[in-house]
């Protein structure tokens, strides 16, 4: 049984890195829209706020983009939890293999 499971994660590992070098271009953070009079809802306009290397930026992001930014940031998202997948997979391949050098 484990060796069956070690084949099905070393599966889904390789699933997960020929999903990951099929991202494209990718942002991190959370784009929203604001007002600069946020009482009247006018003068409307979109940024992009994130953290890189420890300090908090903000980009601006001006309406025509707004698609190719959106797409972006969802890339980013996918890139995530593909990396988390893998890692988890791995730390169970890891114990499962240990458990197998172990036995007799």
């Amino acid at each position: 049984m484990t060796d069956k499971r070690l084949a099905r994660i070393e599966t889904r590992i390789r699933a997960i890195k020929a999903q990951l070098t099929a991202i494209g271009d990718m942002r991190p953070g959370s784009l929203t829209r604001q007002y600069k009079d946020p009482d009247t809802g006018s003068g409307s306009y979109y940024q992009l706020s994130y953290t890189l290397d420890m300090k908090s930026r903000t980009d601006y992001i001006p309406r025509d983009c707004l698609k190719d930014v959106r797409r972006q940031v969802a890339q980013y998202k996918r890139f995530k939890a593909l990396s988390a997948e893998w890692v988890a997979l791995s730390i169970q391949w890891c114990r499962l293999a240990m458990k197998l050098a172990r036995r007799p």
